[in-house]
């Protein structure tokens, strides 16, 4: 007997018949108690949890009682789900009820639930431990309730002469509450005293190290209750903090412990530690082996919504059965109303929590990812780092581990989505029958067609991430080398290079919008065409359609349409994060340094500071084929006093690495500022009177790779930084080639002979000027190494360089020593300094601005300017309209229906045909629409990224001065890929779910039309509370990608100066800055989705009252059986109010997310663009210039606005065929003026012009003047390819003259030798080149030009004497009819030119022939050549 009593005697013997609903109502009531304090105690342990010091020993108990608690226990609480489900399988009782409340089969499932999580709650030690008051309380409460069952249900088969399942199940629960009990009462457990080995060891530091968080600015969540965390209650100061003001990066707590980014990385390495596998399989293994609580807590939370989601059916089924009269029990309208809406409040809270809980999950995951990424690639080998570019490692991190941190949201809804399609299968059965068949085969009509889709997008997708990789290498190579673009004239060839792996990538991007065009055709048109052919089939079948059960079939079918919606999507994140995890494996897999770590393996006491012993040496180790840069190497280094073998290190290499910062970071690089001591570095490394003109001294902000400062301060920063480390051995690759020779014969004496003394010095250098001091020399020939120990054996190679030929004879060593002096740092100077540093410099004025974002509501603006782009606002509107339509035809089929089932005068025929044609007329417009959003996807994302690449590439050098690379690329990778993908999709949805919700409003109000009254309230407040929330949840976002650009700015940098970091022992350090700006990223995020659950929740909660309003409008209103069609026609709108609204705001929040990559974008499709290419009207002729003739008249540059002048009115000629020569000390101005040459900085107005052949270079277009004029830049630039492409990329000459070409420039032997000759690789930066022989490329470039006027800004500086004089001579040979301009640091190089033009500050200072110049003591010029030749002076140099 399993039917419902609904007319009992009394009240009490109601209450004691175990088949009453009364009893039910009793008893579900106590479940849900239990089994809402049991689930507050589980998400209190989850949420308390300390993931680094929960050993596995510490979470099942190994008691045999509790052992034999949990198996018999255990057995009965899957017996009771079991029966119970079964029951509901069986269908409606005798009467026909299919009441949640009529029939046991609600009862049994609570109870199998509850005394699952009691079970539970009784085997893990660590609840029992921390809750063990809590679960005491439970279990009495349980043995009384299990008393009390088991005494009513005694009694029920003694009255009845029988049992059944249900009341053997009660009976049998009694003895397992008392062994529940037992178990509680008996001391088995303790955690107490525990030793934490293993990885609690490796990880116990951590704890101690962020016990000061306790004290800082942490999120509210670290220490928030049960209800805060359950109702997001600890995050409502922060978003009152957001109304009331604009957030900024200050405002944003920091995450807890246990979610940075330090804990992520050590937790998970411990894990991988213990896995012997290799490969992706490995790191999923390990990445569920940490986060398994989290994801089973996470399952839990979906599990019960998804089956109080399903329930909703039922709930309408009972309403319709009401109203056609058939009541179960008085006020049975009132109490489904309470029921309903206790149901929906549970589906909210463990539907927000389910998808908290796997973002944090997905946050934790991302943060280790990057983590790790950042702290492999410090140790990369060289030939792992030719096989993984820059660009690449940054897409790693921006792109695919944030692809992955999504993964874990979407986690659940594998295995959802299938319960839920059963569960709701399930329901329509009990309601059609055998047609439930046909609903299966429409279903998988549906459903089938994505198969191909998904293997469809897998390719796209594949193939997208590998296109995109592509033209982010090229991108961010470009954009790192724009100066060398600008001043080759190139732009325009890479620009095209790039659309071009655009426009292949394109490809990809539309086929993956086309199959979400498709997928979303699906979405749409299944809740339309499903029930069609479901009723089709009822009546084929003779089962008859009443308002019953075609509306719980209809409200089923709705259920099914998100689980439908998200199978494609499911199946796309999982692909997008295998792609993604593969790649990260197999970058975090690739071959490191063999070095690493073995100075920790040694600590012995030798005489010797340096030894090396090797037979080879190679770049490429890892490769069979690589070839030996060195071999047969044996050098030891001695020391006069003993010194361990691996003593600290100081590296300064031969291309300046410099930091984003100021000059004192650059400097101190993590030491602690000791000021006498940081004076006197300055005063070493001559800086003092730079950073007096520096318009903020030491707190002068330096721009990316150090592109405000020149290349001798650069180098002269890098020395200051490597004193002030105070080593044991300083490692100085060729730090005196980039600075003028006073200067060098300064730091040479001060620096290395003074601040070195006593240290031990390797310097390698291609000057012999300073030989003499060494102790021992090596020379390198080829691949083999001699050392040579007298000086005087290097001299006869010196005898024949251009100095020693040039050399003038009135050298007087006396007075040249005479003119070196020691530039003292005096007390003002020391003072003025000092200010310097305790100033606050205004962060407007420094040159590396604040990241620009946008503030407060923008509003429609950047909507707008999005759909601007293209036609996009044409196809927006169209896809508008035929959603428009769609909604209307739903409107109207559904009233249709409900109003012609309960007609008689209307055939079954007839209502299924209209129903039927106004379907298939909605699926054609559902198709129209998602044509257009495909279109519309594709040619706003077409042209926002042809508007950016033209804005970048014409954008000045200011802006590469001042915008750190990594801003730039976090646009072109992260914020393009949004809008790419998401944009058109996202906000079309946006805007058709808010048309559904509110035409779900409609509905409901003209059914019930009292529920007005509750309505335009809350839709008010919904209202009010979107805008509260929108007040800070753009400004997460906002600070979000500010972060999230200063990430990947220092990714990107510490990558450039990886060799510099590891010789200084810094990686600790940078890797410790890293995981502070992860979780700097991380904090807006967290906050962030932690802001949009707050949001659903609230509005979850008002659609729970207006649907529960709604009931109880229908149970006080007596509607009548006529009504039946329209109750069930409002009820399965009403019941799908949560879904639309749901989605319609989480798109609205989302889209306003999105919406910031636009507005991103958009900052840079503005950009002040340089002057035009080309001017039509003002074009020189083809063969200009023909003479060769530069006039510089007055001329006036700053760099800036309202900075000083750096050029101030300087005047000369250069005659056509001439070769002149311009020096000057550090700073003076050189290179400004070479880049005014070229336009890089424009003339002030007013200020003076250049004319070259006697046209103003102001009046015409700069590819035409760049174009025409050759350079020999002063950082060589290589491009990764060919040695063909990097000479020639153009394509303007034959193979033939490339050879003659590098014949000329003495590369023929070094290329010839290699396999592919002209097609031998180029790899990133030219790494696998020497600096050298990058120099001999861009002469070789300069020689393929044949212009009439060439520049050469200090090219000789990376490359020995008579390699210099070999290129002089060339250059002599070559642009014999030239005009060449050659800037440069020795002297030598100029003394053939026909004039020499002296700058000091700015400002011309001489101008005349070398030698006329000799003949003026006072001349500048004449200083600078014995300032030069006193280098090779042993009284000046020994």
């Amino acid at each position: 007997m399993n039917k419902c009593s609904s007319s009992p005697s009394s009240s009490f013997q109601a209450l004691i018949n175990p088949y009453s609903c009364i009893n039910h109502l009793l008893v579900i009531c106590v479940q849900i108690l239990l089994f809402f304090i049991l689930l507050s105690i589980f998400i209190a342990r989850v949420y308390q949890r300390n993931k680094l010091v929960d050993p596995p020993s510490n979470r099942i108990s190994t008691s045999p009682l509790i052992s034999t608690s949990a198996i018999l226990n255990g057995s009965l609480s899957l017996a009771y789900l079991g029966w119970g489900i079964w029951m509901f399988f069986s269908g409606p009782d005798k009467g026909g009820c299919f009441s949640p409340l009529h029939g046991s089969w609600l009862v049994l499932i609570f109870q199998g639930f509850t005394w699952l999580l009691l079970n539970l709650a009784v085997s893990l030690k660590s609840l029992l431990t921390s809750y063990a008051t809590a679960i005491k309380v439970c279990l009495i409460l349980n043995f009384l309730h299990s008393g009390f069952l088991c005494v009513i249900s005694l009694g029920e088969a003694v009255r009845i002469d029988s049992v059944s399942v249900q009341l053997v199940l009660d009976m049998l629960c009694f003895p397992g509450s008392i062994l529940f009990l037992v178990c509680t009462l008996k001391p088995s457990v303790s955690v107490q005293g525990i030793s934490h080995g293993g990885d609690g060891s490796c990880e116990e530091p951590l704890l101690r190290g962020n016990a000061e968080a306790d004290d800082q600015n942490v999120t509210p969540f670290a220490k928030a209750g049960i209800f805060s965390r359950m109702t997001f209650w600890w995050l409502n100061p922060l978003m009152r903090k957001g109304k009331n003001k604009l957030l900024d990066d200050q405002d944003i707590p920091f995450l807890r412990d246990e979610d940075r980014a330090e804990s992520c990385y050590l937790v998970l390495m411990g894990h991988l530690r213990k896995n012997t596998q290799k490969g992706s399989p490995a790191m999923l293994k390990a990445i569920i082996s940490w986060q398994w609580t989290g994801i089973w807590v996470s399952g839990i939370w979906a599990l019960i919504k998804i089956l109080t989601l399903s329930t909703g059916p039922l709930f309408l089924k009972s309403f319709v059965e009401l109203a056609q009269g058939k009541e179960a029990f008085k006020y049975q309208g009132y109490v489904l109303t309470l029921v309903l809406f206790l149901a929906k409040c549970l589906e909210s809270l463990s539907e927000r929590q389910w998808y908290f809980e796997t973002r944090l999950i997905g946050i934790q995951v991302r943060s280790m990812l990057s983590a790790a990424i950042y702290h492999k690639q410090l140790k990369l080998s060289t030939a792992a780092k030719a096989s993984h570019s820059s660009g690449e490692i940054v897409n790693y991190v921006t792109a695919d581990a944030y692809r992955i941190g999504e993964f874990p949201y979407w986690f659940h809804q594998i295995w959802t989505t299938s319960f839920q399609l059963c569960l709701a299968l399930v329901i329509i059965y009990s309601a059609v029958g055998l047609a439930t068949a046909a609903a299966v085969l429409a279903i998988l009509l549906v459903v089938l067609p994505t198969y191909p889709m998904i293997k469809w997008q897998h390719k796209y997708q594949t193939n997208l991430m590998s296109a995109q990789d592509k033209r982010l290498k090229a991108i961010s190579e470009a954009l790192a080398n724009m100066k060398v673009l600008k001043l080759y004239a190139w732009e325009k060839h890479f620009r095209n290079v790039i659309q071009g792996l655009r426009n292949e990538e394109f490809e990809w991007i539309s086929g993956v919008l086309s199959v979400k065009g498709l997928q979303m055709v699906l979405f749409w048109t299944s809740p339309v065409l499903v029930p069609a052919i479901t009723f089709w089939a009822s009546y084929l079948l003779g089962i008859p359609l009443t308002a019953s059960n075609v509306f719980t079939t209809l409200a089923s079918l709705r259920l099914l349409q998100e689980p439908i919606r998200l199978i494609p999507d499911v199946v796309g994140v999982f692909i997008e994060a295998k792609v993604s995890l593969d790649r990260i494996v197999r970058f975090l897999e690739a071959p490191e340094l063999l070095n690493i770590g073995v100075k920790q393996k040694f600590n012995t006491v030798l005489d010797q500071s340096i030894i090396i012993s090797a037979t080879e040496i190679s770049w490429y180790t890892e490769l069979p084929s690589s070839k030996a840069t060195l071999r047969n190497i044996n050098l030891e280094v001695k020391k006069c006093e003993k010194v361990r073998v691996y003593g600290k290190i100081a590296y300064v290499s031969q291309a300046a690495w410099i930091q984003t910062g100021t000059i004192q970071d650059n400097i101190l690089f993590g030491s602690a500022m000791e000021r006498m001591r940081y004076h006197e570095v300055l005063d070493k490394c001559s800086l003092v009177k730079d950073l007096e003109m520096l318009p903020y001294g030491d707190l002068t902000q330096i721009g990316e790779r150090g592109v405000n400062l020149s290349g001798g301060q650069k180098q002269r920063v890098q020395l200051a930084r490597a004193l002030y480390q105070n080593a044991d051995v300083y490692l100085l690759d060729d730090p005196f080639s980039a600075v003028d020779a006073h200067t060098a014969t300064n730091l040479f004496n001060e620096y290395v002979m003074e601040a070195l003394a006593g240290k031990t010095v390797l310097l390698v250098t291609h000057q012999v000027d300073f030989l003499p001091s060494f102790d021992s020399i090596l020379v390198r020939f080829r691949v083999l190494i001699l050392i040579i120990s007298e000086f005087q054996k290097l001299v006869d190679a010196h005898k024949n360089t251009v100095g020693s030929e040039s050399k003038p004879a009135e050298k007087d060593s006396s007075s040249s020593s005479s003119s070196i002096t020691k530039a003292a740092t005096s007390g003002e100077e020391i003072q003025r300094i000092r200010a310097t540093e305790q100033s606050n410099a205004p962060a407007q004025d420094q040159l590396i601005k604040q990241e620009e974002k946008e503030t407060g509501d923008t509003g429609f603006k950047p909507y707008v300017q999005y759909l601007n782009h293209g036609n996009g606002i044409l196809y927006y509107s169209l896809a508008l309209i035929a959603h428009t339509i769609f909604v209307l035809g739903n409107l109207l089929q559904n009233y249709y229906l409900a109003a012609g089932i309960q007609d008689p005068k209307i055939s079954k025929v007839n209502l299924l045909a209209v129903y039927s044609a106004i379907g298939g007329i909605m699926a054609a417009f559902l198709l129209v629409r998602s044509w257009l959003v495909v279109k519309l996807g594709c040619v706003t994302s077409e042209s926002i990224f042809s508007k950016l690449l033209v804005s970048l590439f014409r954008a000045p050098m200011s802006f590469y001065d001042s915008t750190p690379l990594g801003r730039i690329l976090s646009r072109v990778s992260a914020d393009m890929s949004l809008v790419d993908l998401e944009m058109a999709f996202k906000s079309t949805i946006a805007v058709g779910s808010t048309m559904n919700a509110y035409s779900i409003f409609a509905v409901l109000a003209f059914i019930t039309w009292p529920v007005l009254f509750v309505i335009i309230p809350l839709v008010y407040l919904i209202i009010i509370v979107q805008k509260y929330y929108i007040a800070s949840s753009k400004e997460f976002m906002r600070i979000n990608g500010t972060s999230k650009s200063t990430l990947a700015s220092h990714l990107a940098e510490s990558i450039a100066g990886a060799m510099t970091i590891r010789a200084f022992g810094e990686e600790e350090r940078l890797f410790a800055k890293n995981l502070e700006l992860i979780d700097r990223n991380a904090s807006p995020y967290f906050h962030s989705f932690t802001a949009n659950e707050w949001l659903i929740l609230r509005l979850q909660f008002v659609c729970a009252i207006i649907l529960s309003s709604t009931t109880l409008a229908m149970a006080m209103l007596d509607l009548g059986a006529s009504a039946s069609g329209f109750i069930g026609m409002e009820l399965s709108y009403g019941l799908s109010l949560n879904l639309f609204l749901l989605v319609s705001i989480q798109f609205q929040c989302l889209v306003s997310n999105l919406i910031i990559s636009v507005e991103r974008l958009e900052q840079y499709t503005h950009i002040d663009s340089e002057a035009p290419e080309v001017i039509p009207s003002n074009r020189p002729e083809p063969n200009w210039p023909t003479i060769g003739k530069v006039e510089v008249t007055n001329l006036k540059v700053r760099y800036r606005p309202n900075s000083p002048l750096v050029l101030q009115g300087v005047s000369f000629t250069v005659e056509g065929g001439h070769k002149i020569g311009i020096v000057g000390r550090t700073g003076s101005g050189k290179t400004t003026l070479i880049s005014a040459l070229f336009r890089l900085v424009e003339i002030e107005p007013e200020g003076g012009k250049i004319a070259i052949d006697g046209i103003d270079i102001s009046q015409i277009g700069l590819h035409d003047l760049r174009s025409r004029l050759a350079i020999i830049p002063q950082d060589p630039t290589l491009f990764v390819g060919t040695v063909r492409y990097n000479l020639d990329p153009l394509s303007e000459h034959t193979d033939e003259e490339v050879w003659q070409v590098l014949e000329k420039c003495h590369l023929k032997e070094a290329i010839g030798g290699k396999q592919e000759g002209l097609n031998a690789p180029v790899a990133q930066e030219g790494s696998n080149w020497s600096m050298g022989q990058r120099q001999l490329f861009c002469l070789g470039r300069a020689i393929l030009k044949r212009s009439r006027i060439l520049v050469l800004d200090e090219a000789t500086a990376s490359i020995d004497n008579t390699t210099d004089a070999i290129l002089q001579r060339t250059i002599r040979t070559e642009f014999e009819d030239c005009t060449v301009i050659t800037v440069a640091h020795r002297i030598p190089t100029v003394m053939d030119c026909h004039k020499v033009l002296a700058i000091s500050d700015g400002k011309v200072v001489e101008y005349d022939e070398p030698m006329e110049l000799m003949k003026r003591e006072s001349s500048l010029f004449t200083q600078l050549v014995k300032e030069y030749w006193s280098r090779t002076s042993d009284n000046t140099i020994g």
